[in-house]
């Protein structure tokens, strides 16, 4: 999230944050609640936990829905402001941010920027089993699934709208990338959905994107878009099988001119491999109930992709960005395995000291007595790959 959105969020107590989970297939479509679509159609699930996983109240699955065409023209609400799990903004919240101050870290701190991890390396060699992943920086990964490559929120930009340029260089370089099948895009925060590094693909390349942000890539010419409600899903061929990837909730917003407030949706996405292995990539997120949600409908996550930085002030910032406790919660609610931290050590975005999200995701995850190397600290650029089931 961007200083500009960052600032436009309210002060709210903390039980706001929690609302009651939504029932299955409420997400759209003619008939149905706001969001597009006709809901989810029964399908079956697959995957299952893994022996050390947290075990989820309610554990039985929801039938999954049947995945979506490619590119099929949607017709979605006028907004989705009803999403919110925390009201946004008031005139309280902009004053005291401003008179505060603390969007930024310590000027004493900023010596910890040259300690931030960076070390790039060759990606995995990465065959039609193999499942591995490359942070790039920020939310940005390099997932190798399936035998197709896929991006999530590219930002290969030295700098973006609103914020002090990255602090880290981007861990692979583009001309290292092999080529990119499928792109996805949690939310349009600049931060996340940064279009000097899209127009650098070919303009076929499959996007997969929110509810509402369709027009936003055709404008741009890219002709294989796809928007999707959450809950629902689509299938990219892949030579073992296909590969389905799945548009999950998240507890956060969107918003990228004055006048667009939550006009598209924002979320997470889970891939599924062909052999049943699972990422949840989760964007930009606060804590609360939807994990659950997400782990009992998707049992059998191996990693969890999850936002550790940009949490101070707390007051501020906790509806929508995960603190590295928070995130450490959240991978046991998810039922997932391991947790790759992410949404740090690139840019400056909240008041924390660079190096402090992940000195407190270490301690967090120790105190679960969960196995050490199940947490993935990867320094940015760096890759590893996760073991056949």
């Amino acid at each position: 999230m961007t200083e500009q959105t960052e600032r436009s969020l309210a002060e709210q107590p903390p039980d706001t944050e929690r609302l009651p989970p939504a029932a299955p297939g409420d997400g759209a479509g003619p008939g149905g609640g706001a969001g597009g679509g006709a809901g989810p159609t029964p399908g079956p699930a697959t995957g299952h936990a893994p022996a050390d996983a947290p075990v989820l109240p309610h554990a039985t699955p929801s039938p999954l829905a049947a995945p979506r065409p490619l590119g099929e023209p949607r017709t979605w609400p006028r907004d989705f402001t009803h999403r919110l799990t925390a009201p946004l903004p008031g005139v309280r919240a902009l004053a005291r941010i401003a008179r505060e101050g603390k969007l930024r870290p310590p000027p004493e701190t900023l010596l910890e920027i040259q300690k931030l991890p960076f070390e790039p390396g060759p990606m995995p060699v990465a065959d039609t089993t193999t499942l591995a992943l490359t942070w790039a920086g920020h939310a940005s990964w390099i997932i190798r699934i399936g035998g197709l490559t896929v991006l999530t929120d590219p930002v290969w930009s030295r700098k973006i709208l609103g914020t002090p340029a990255r602090v880290t260089p981007v861990g692979v370089r583009w001309e290292d990338l092999p080529p990119v099948d499928a792109v996805v895009i949690s939310h349009n925060h600049y931060d996340h959905l940064d279009a000097p590094t899209l127009k650098r693909l070919p303009r076929h390349t499959p996007l997969l994107l929110p509810a509402g942000l369709a027009p936003w890539a055709r404008r741009r010419g890219f002709t294989r878009v796809t928007d999707l409600d959450w809950w629902e899903a689509v299938e990219l061929p892949a030579p073992e099988g296909p590969v389905r990837i799945d548009f999950v909730p998240a507890h956060h917003w969107s918003k990228r001119t004055l006048t667009d407030t939550c006009r598209s949706l924002w979320g997470g996405w889970l891939l599924t491999a062909p052999d049943g292995r699972r990422i949840h990539f989760a964007g930009d997120t606060g804590y609360g109930h939807w994990f659950e949600e997400i782990g009992r409908r998707y049992p059998g996550i191996d990693l969890a992709l999850l936002p550790i930085g940009a949490y101070d002030p707390r007051w501020m910032l906790r509806p929508v960005h995960t603190d590295p406790e928070e995130a450490v919660k959240a991978c046991q609610d998810l039922g997932a395995r391991a947790l790759a931290p992410m949404h740090w050590s690139t840019f400056l975005l909240s008041g924390e000291p660079p190096l402090e999200p992940l000195h407190r995701v270490r301690a967090a995850w120790a105190a679960t007595g969960r196995p050490r190397t199940d947490l993935w600290d990867l320094p940015v650029g760096a890759s590893r790959v996760l073991a056949a089931r």
